[in-house]
């Protein structure tokens, strides 16, 4: 390696990190998708989040040392990205790991040799920092690098002590800083001043563990997490001013702004800053939807939907009309694929993600510049000068309007904007976002955490065995640990082994019974935490004590349904794959005692035949008689082979595979029958979407399928019963009574019409004549809307000139309102929808329409006299 290397790409960067401490027997590992294995996390964001299990001593680790490139998203600041020179919501951690084996010396060593002698970085540019009571990391620093005392920086808890949450492991760090300026000297060194240090090299000590009084004992074995941040690293080998414009991120700039028609380096800083947000965004959009996330209104659905529409709106306020993200996104893929082949082999769904949701967006859009209007519009009726902050807040976060676009149209109409205002509900979302962000919570179910070092992991024996003799390992009520619990009490319960499948892969946990001497305990789910399995149930009788032995039994019959089903799901996704698309892939699935789901990414819906021919499809394989092959075979060779991998699945090394040869080949870790002609019939009860590209087929298999056709028989029978026919005669008579039904609705309507009609015409005699104008402000009983606005159309039609405002309470707590202008009144600045909108607002509601005809409706019935009365003065204060 060179001790003073030339430019090196990002590329570049990353391998050499890696083949460092390859060298130095840490094992590469791939880096973990996106969707972390941890529940409580909602993406991944950091490098040593895969390995939660081993730091908290769940998980023997495969190797003592590792080493990884890790993707990674963070949302809590995105506000600053763009704005500083570090900021992303995607970047690349570089780390290498010791699982018990190497520590503080070891690391510290490796850091500063990577650092300066591989990575050519002078020392004098390098300032490092260490916990405020960490001598030992200190005098390593001081004495066996030669760091000089000026240069070692001790800072407090909130920099320096690493936690994983209010309890668990944690320890002492210690950071590496490059500094831009070290002609300004050692006196007054502030790493805070992001214009002189940049923080590239972060040693987390993991010596500690912290209970829930905040004591700290050490733990058996020590650990080390480190993270080099790749842009960071890259900004500094490169010597560019950020990170933006490293080579990692710069080139899908570029061709941002090519689509824009600007040039980067010749632009506005406020152009540069939406340049950087689509640079960052549209790599992190691009690694979410490769690791199979799809946009929707929650979770991470919702963290990419939010990153998709700030790359349109960024690319809006730099002069892109049209739709651009799959451009930039070809960019993204060609930058990543190399250490990410992932990206390439998802591209068709990455663009199509993206294509759908540019196009949704856009019309979003359009949406909101239509309701900036009308915003407009009453700020100049109030004789106000000012667009409120919160009115700016909601176009920005429910219509992706940006501020500086508010801002532009409200100067054009002479207006200003509050930005305070905005600020603080922008501050109100960034709070809750950090709240949702700020640590990795490496807590698991409760007490679990702490009691990790001192119970086993559970075993399962559950593919071979339906009931084991087990020892009680620990008892959590209400998450608490407890060493007893007695009869009546909801218990969850860790054994050193069991029988019982804990839910995951879509497949819900076993029922069954945990018995012993005088025992009986239901449990009712089994739920799989890290690699202990949580039996949730209710203890029926005597006293369960931890370290009883106890003999677990589920229940076989719930067993045999869930094995129908979930092989039934393997069946129709290899049937969806053969009929409608080989393309299709698995977006989320649920497999129950009673029914199936499956989702999948297709872009249309099925057709009534595809859907028959599915179901024919699967009864086939059923009828055929596939012998099941489970096989436990290298991840490579099983993905060689062309098994399918389960959405949301983690995998390791070696993985399981449930193979029905020339029929479904998937790794899975669920229950399966061992033989297709088991599940006996399979049967579809509904297609349909669930999300923009998202279909979901509902079935039942197996023996759900007698419940199944005992309900529908019940229901014919009770159909039958009570229109006196027989069952085969039931679709006519329904057919006959819906065109009964519609006659009558259509005789019911114009009588409606004919009494609102007579009634409303005994109001002309209460017009008022107002200037030159005729007013009719009245309220109507029990007048549908329909009839109340052929009413109002018909008074206006008679008084002409004028202006018709009708109120009415149809049904117990809805109010109708209906306004009608003629033309000479719109002429007088009246419209009908902007008027009716605000009269509804006095009733709770609200609505609009065109300017001489429009409707709206309100909750509180209670207010429509006050609302009519208020419409009647404005009417006579405009118009008089």
């Amino acid at each position: 390696m060179s001790s003073n290397p030339q430019y090196l790409s990002g590329n570049e960067i990353r391998n050499i990190f890696l083949d460092f401490f390859a060298q130095r027997n840490h094992q590469i590992l791939p880096s973990a998708s996106l969707v972390p294995e941890d529940p409580t996390v909602l993406l991944t964001i950091a490098g040593m989040l895969p390995f939660k299990p081993i730091f908290l001593g769940q998980r023997t680790p495969e190797f003592k040392r590792a080493t990884t490139s890790q993707k990674c998203i963070r949302t809590n600041d995105i506000e600053n990205v763009g704005r500083t020179k570090r900021h992303q919501t995607f970047f690349e951690m570089l780390g290498n790991f010791s699982f018990g084996d190497y520590f503080k010396e070891q690391a510290i060593a490796w850091g500063w040799e990577i650092s300066t002698q591989v990575f050519g970085i002078s020392p004098q540019n390098l300032v490092v920092s260490v916990f405020k009571d960490d001598d030992e990391a200190f005098g390593i620093w001081r004495d066996q690098i030669g760091v000089p005392i000026a240069r070692i920086k001790r800072l407090g808890e909130d920099d320096n002590f690493w936690v994983s949450g209010p309890t668990g492991p944690c320890g002492p760090c210690s950071e590496i800083y490059y500094d831009f300026h070290p002609e300004r000297g050692d006196e007054n060194i502030d790493l805070e001043d992001d214009s002189r240090f940049i923080e590239f090299y972060n040693l987390v000590f993991m010596q500690y563990n912290r209970d829930a009084s905040g004591n700290l004992t050490p733990l058996q074995n020590k650990n080390i997490d480190t993270g080099m941040g790749l842009e960071r690293i890259a900004q500094i080998l490169q010597k560019v001013p950020n990170n933006y414009e490293t080579d990692l991120i710069f080139p899908i700039i570029q061709t941002a702004a090519e689509i824009a028609g600007i040039e980067y380096h010749k632009s506005d800083e406020k152009t540069k800053v939406s340049l950087k947000v689509i640079g960052d965004h549209v790599r992190s959009v691009v690694h979410m939807i490769a690791d199979e996330i799809r946009a929707s209104n929650v979770g991470r659905g919702y963290v990419l939907r939010r990153l998709i529409r700030r790359v349109v709106r960024h690319g809006r306020l730099i002069g892109i009309s049209g739709e651009f993200t799959t451009q930039v996104a070809e960019t993204a893929i060609a930058l990543s694929e190399s250490a990410y082949p992932n990206v390439r082999q998802r591209e068709a769904a990455i663009k199509a993600e993206l294509q759908r949701e540019e196009s949704n967006f856009l019309r979003t859009l359009d949406r909101g510049e239509k309701l900036l209007e009308e915003i407009i519009q009453e700020v100049k009726q109030r004789g106000e000068t000012q667009i409120s902050g919160e009115s700016a807040f909601t176009l920005y976060d429910t219509y992706g309007f940006p501020l500086e676009l508010t801002q532009e149209v409200a100067e054009e109409n002479n207006l200003t904007v509050d930005e305070a205002g905005f600020d603080a509900e922008m501050q109100k979302q960034v709070e809750r976002a950090k709240a949702a962000h700020e640590t990795i919570d490496l807590t698991v179910q409760g007490s679990l955490d702490k009691l990790a070092e001192h119970i086993q992991v559970t075993e399962f024996i559950g593919y071979t065995q339906s009931a084991a003799t087990a020892k009680v390992e620990a008892i959590l009520v209400e998450g608490v640990s407890q060493e007893e619990a007695e009869v009546g009490t909801e218990v969850q319960i860790v054994l050193d082994k069991t029988p019982f499948y804990g839910e995951s892969g879509g497949q819900i946990g076993d029922r069954g019974y945990i018995s012993g001497d005088g025992i009986v305990v239901r449990v009712e789910d089994v739920k799989k935490e890290s690699d202990f399995f949580v039996h949730f149930g209710r203890i029926e009788r005597g006293t369960l004590r931890v370290g009883d032995h106890v003999t677990a039994q589920i229940d076989p019959a719930c067993r045999r349904r869930a094995q129908a089903n979930h092989t039934a799901t393997h069946l129709l996704q290899a049937a969806l794959k053969k009929i409608v698309d080989d393309s299709i892939s698995q977006a989320g699935s649920l497999v129950s005692f009673d029914r199936l789901r499956f989702d999948f990414n297709c872009p249309r819906a099925l057709t009534a035949e595809e859907v028959q021919q599915i179901e024919e499809q699967v009864n086939t394989w059923i009828a055929e008689a596939h012998a099941a092959k489970v096989e436990v075979l290298p991840l490579a060779e099983a993905k060689a082979r062309g098994a399918v991998a389960m959405f949301g699945e983690k995998y390791g090394d070696e993985v399981r595979v449930i193979d029905f040869p020339n029929v479904s080949m998937e790794l899975c870790g669920g229950t399966h029958v061992s033989n297709t002609a088991e599940i006996g019939v399979f049967k579809i009860i509904s297609e349909a979407g669930v999300a923009s590209g998202v279909r979901r087929i509902e079935a039942v298999s197996g023996p759900a399928i007698l419940d199944y056709l005992n309900l529908r028989d019940k229901v014919v029978k009770d159909l039958s019963d009570r229109f006196k026919v027989k069952p085969e005669e039931l679709p006519d008579r329904i057919t006959s009574l819906q065109s009964e039904l519609r006659t009558s609705q259509k005789e019911l309507e114009t009588l409606k019409v004919q009494l609102a009609i007579a009634k409303s015409d005994s109001l002309l005699q209460t017009a008022q004549t107002v200037g030159d104008s005729k007013i009719i402000v009245a309220q109507l009983e029990d007048v549908d809307p329909e009839s109340l606005k052929t009413a109002a159309e018909r008074l206006l039609q008679k008084i002409g000139n004028g202006a018709v405002v009708l109120g009415s309470v149809p049904e117990q707590g809805k109010v109708s309102i209906v306004a009608a202008f003629s033309s000479e009144v719109n002429k007088k600045g009246l419209q009908a929808g902007k008027f009716v909108g605000a009269i509804a607002k006095i009733c709770g509601g609200g609505g609009g329409g065109r300017p001489n005809l429009a409707q709206a409706g309100g909750r509180d019935a209670s207010k429509l006299p006050e609302a009519l009365e208020k419409a009647e003065s404005e009417l006579k204060s405009a118009l008089g």
